[in-house]
Order: C-alpha cells, then structure tokens, then sequence
C-alpha cells in the first residue's frame, strides 16, 4: 500500500498544529476510534510479532497507525534500524499508515513524547504501543471503550491493557480497576490530561523535600519516588515515570486491565531498559471480548491497591544492588 510520510520536529515542546482535535469516527463500527501510535527502533522480529498482534484485533482496520522509527545511535546499529524501516514499510492491514523516520537517535522518552504529544493535539486523544509489546485480539477494542467511557472524567488519566498477575476476589465485578500506577505496555489517553505532564518536572525540589508527596506518590509502589529520583539524577531516562508521577500529582488514577490484554517479549535482553521480568506475566486471552463492565465511578479497590504495591515492593536486597550499581555508574 502507499504509505504517506511525515516529517515532525524531534523536540517534543514543540507545540503541533491541531485543525481537527477529535479521534476518527468509524461508520462500521458507529464509534470514535483513536489512532496507535506505535514506536519501534532496532528489533524487527518483536517489531513483526508486535504489528501482527494488533492486525488481529478487530478495530485494526478502523485505526490510522503512526509509527515512529528512531534514528541508530551510531554506525553499528544501522543495519538493524534499516531491517525494521524496511518491515514497516510493509505494512498493511489498517484504515491507514503513516511513518516517521528519524534522521538521528531520539531516544525511547523523546520519541514517546514527541510522538504522543502530536497524535493528542490532532486527534484529542492516542493509543501507545512500543516494539515489544504483544496485544490480546480485543486490545484495540478495550482501549477504545475505556477513553470513551472516561472521556469526561478528569481523574482517570490513562487506560492501560497490562495487568500484573493478579487474581481478582471472586465478588469483583468488574473488567477494570482504578489503579495508582501506570502501566505503560499497551495504553490510551487524551489530550487534556497529557497535556498536564511536566517533563521537566519542575516541582522536583519540592517534591524530594515533602515526604508526604513521596508516599502519595508510592501508592502505586515503593519504588516509584525512588525511580523518579534516578530519572533526575540522569541514571535512566524513564518518560514513564514522570507519567504517572504527573497521576500522582494530580490525585488521578490509572484504569487497568483485569485480565491483561499485554504481553512484554523485550526480556530478552534485546532491549535498552527491560533486561529481565520483574514478575511473571499471565498468558494473554485467545478470543476477543466486546462487552466490558467499566468501574462506576473513579475509586480505588483496596484488594488491588494492596496487591499492586505488594509486586513492587523494593526488597533489601535489590536495594543494595542497585546502590551498588549506580555507586560505580551502571545503569
């Protein structure tokens, strides 16, 4: 198919254009329907399983897909950025392709960024995949309800499809929890509420000052305050965290999946920031669901609050080697 091209500053201030802010209606299916922006680098196999997994849902051919393809750090990195720009340039299988090619290396958080900032300023509101992330047949379907679902709910700030292995208590009714973390493997959001991250994060001094910020923001996990940290300091570079710090900060929530409709196959050390599984994933669900049961109003089950912090608990161990890491540089 012809795949139209588009050329987007990689510094994501700057402010796009937005002559139609409002995601695309889709006469089959009746419903608004957001665009993927999907953001791939140097892995073309996950790249490969990545698309063919989101061509299987339903609504792929309702959905305009922007991918954005970073740039190769150095020389030696060319051959496996050219692989996966050749794939892309294959792909068929949506309402429409749209590809951006950097002519250098951004970086995972830069492209993220810059990328999802252009499709909420179009479109109002973006679904977010990266080349590892493998999607359960209704993905597109779960995101999709979600954002519309909560479109005029100001404390919902992400819809997100990953799930830590969590079995729900017999009495929940649910298909979805309020969550105080963000999970970033498969998600949607809007325009109003990205628009209130600050990537600078500029309140940071007070922020280390105020321990009542930092276990606020903890919620969601014992090592999200102490990950913000290492992001300033400049020993990661991790957009996700300033992302549900922006959650945090704001007393929003994210809406996550109860059986998770995201699979990471990037730990296998191909990639730059997931070396290993934290925990174990749950398989991901053959057949495609369309009747979800959404949470009524924005409130946090305790059962999953607990059971979320309980998978992120930092153990004495691990805080020691990572001490150790960044006292000799490793990142």
């Amino acid at each position: 198919m012809s795949v139209p091209r588009v050329n987007l500053s990689p510094d994501p201030s700057v402010e796009f254009g937005s002559s139609s802010v409002s995601p695309v209606f889709s006469e089959k299916s009746g419903r608004l329907i957001a665009p993927i922006a999907l953001f791939v680098y140097n892995r073309p196999n996950h790249t490969r399983r990545t698309v063919e997994a989101l061509c299987a849902n339903a609504l792929s051919r309702q959905s305009d897909l922007f991918i954005f393809a970073d740039g190769a750090k150095n020389a030696s990195g060319d051959s496996a950025v050219a692989a996966v720009r050749e794939y892309i340039h294959t792909i068929d299988g949506f309402r429409s392709v749209t590809i951006t090619e950097r002519d250098h290396n951004l970086g995972l958080s830069k492209s993220v960024v810059s990328g999802v900032t252009q499709l909420c300023n179009q479109y109002g509101r973006a679904i977010v995949v990266e080349d590892d992330v493998v999607t359960a047949p209704d993905f597109l379907e779960f995101i999709n309800r979600g954002l519309q679902r909560y479109v005029d709910d100001p404390r919902i700030f992400s819809v997100c499809a990953f799930n830590l292995p969590i079995a729900p208590p017999e009495d929940y009714s649910y298909d979805a929890f309020c969550s105080y973390r963000f999970m970033c493997w498969g998600w949607g959001t809007w325009k109003d509420r990205w628009d209130k991250a600050d990537w600078s994060v500029k309140d940071f001094p007070e922020f280390s000052a105020d321990r009542e910020k930092q276990r606020r923001f903890n919620r969601g996990g014992g090592d999200l305050s102490w990950s913000l940290v290492r992001h300033m300091a400049g020993k990661i570079d991790s957009w996700d965290t300033v992302w549900a710090y922006t959650h945090s900060k704001h007393d929003a929530f994210a809406l996550l999946s109860v059986v998770s409709k995201a699979y990471n196959i990037g730990f296998d050390g191909t990639g730059m920031h997931c070396r290993r599984a934290p925990f174990k994933q749950n398989a991901l669900p053959s057949e495609a669901n369309s009747n979800y049961r959404f949470p009524d109003s924005a409130t946090p089950d305790s059962f999953f609050i607990d059971e979320v912090r309980r998978l992120h608990r930092r153990s004495i161990l691990r805080k020691t080697v990572r001490f150790l890491y960044d006292k000799i540089g490793l990142k």
